[in-house]
């Protein structure tokens, strides 16, 4: 029987300790940056602060406020609200152009289009938010425009400060990112599956709802993941064109870390804005693989 030295030097020299030493360096790097900040806001959540004296006792005060609080209530009901709609107003206007540039596009120019796309990455984020301030303002460049072709007769309130403005500023600056997953997805499909459903009597519309959309669902899933769970995080778009109506859970995280100087308090509200999100996203890979079997 061989050794413990002996096997342990033939592991050394096998493929799965190479790539384990491959893998190791930046795992720790990870864990380093990521899981340990995170260790370190779930502990600070359960400890309580008097302005400037942290106690390090432990307790759920902090939870049972951010849970019951009507403000805080009100303000995750919001978020959840528009980071579902941004959502969904963001997959559903990228599905069309990633359908047509997969499907319509000839195959040279697929890698132009991409590039066009991807444009909006050239600008700074808060210039792009500022830009549609100053496209949805009173006196803005829509109402302005409007108001020159006599659509209205003065100008429109409800397109800034308001949830409004954050769910069409979000939906733009988080276009691409769900662009890309479902062309990549949408290219991969055999076309030959589509031509067959068309050969077996199938129209155009059952065929993209029996063949073509159950094959591009990982690309619609992880632009849904990839859209809604960073929105709810939020809190630049809200605090330049989101108002007192607009404002979400992210801007008072923020408020509480920056300047109530409640930092174990902001960081349950951290936590919690993370288990809502979890939550939802684990519901909707559940029901995802439910609509899958239904279409098989």
């Amino acid at each position: 029987m061989a050794s413990i030295a002996e096997r342990f030097g033939r592991w050394k020299r096998s493929e799965g300790a190479r790539g384990l030493t491959l893998v190791s360096p930046p795992f720790l790097y990870a864990a380093l940056m990521l899981a340990g900040p995170l260790a370190f806001v779930v502990l600070l959540s359960f400890w309580t602060q008097d302005y400037l004296t942290i106690q390090r006792e432990l307790s759920l005060s902090n939870y049972i406020t951010a849970w019951t609080e009507p403000l805080y209530r009100v303000l995750m009901l919001r978020s959840l609200t528009i980071s579902v709609a941004v959502t969904l107003v963001t997959v559903l206007l990228a599905f069309p152009i990633a359908y047509y540039v997969s499907f319509y596009v000839r195959p040279e120019r697929k890698a132009l289009w991409i590039f066009l796309i991807t444009i909006p990455f050239w600008t700074s984020y808060l210039l792009r938010v500022f830009l549609w301030k100053v496209i949805l303002g009173y006196n803005g460049v829509l109402n302005t425009g409007l108001l020159g072709l006599g659509l209205i007769d003065e100008p429109l309130t409800f397109i800034l400060y308001n949830a409004n403005a954050v769910v069409i500023t979000l939906a733009h600056a988080w276009a691409p990112f769900a662009i890309l997953p479902i062309f990549v997805s949408l290219e991969k499909i055999d076309r030959s599956l589509l031509e067959a459903g068309r050969d077996l009597g199938e129209g155009y519309l059952a065929t993209f709802w029996r063949v073509t959309l159950p094959l591009a669902m990982p690309g619609v899933v992880a632009a849904v993941l990839i859209v809604f769970i960073p929105t709810i995080g939020d809190y630049v778009t809200p605090a330049l064109v989101g108002g007192p109506d607009g404002r979400m859970i992210a801007n008072m995280i923020q408020i509480q870390f920056m300047k109530l100087n409640n930092m174990p308090l902001g960081a349950a509200l951290s936590l919690s804005a993370m288990f809502i999100v979890g939550s939802v996203a684990l519901v909707f890979l559940f029901l995802n693989r439910r609509f899958l079997k239904v279409r098989q």
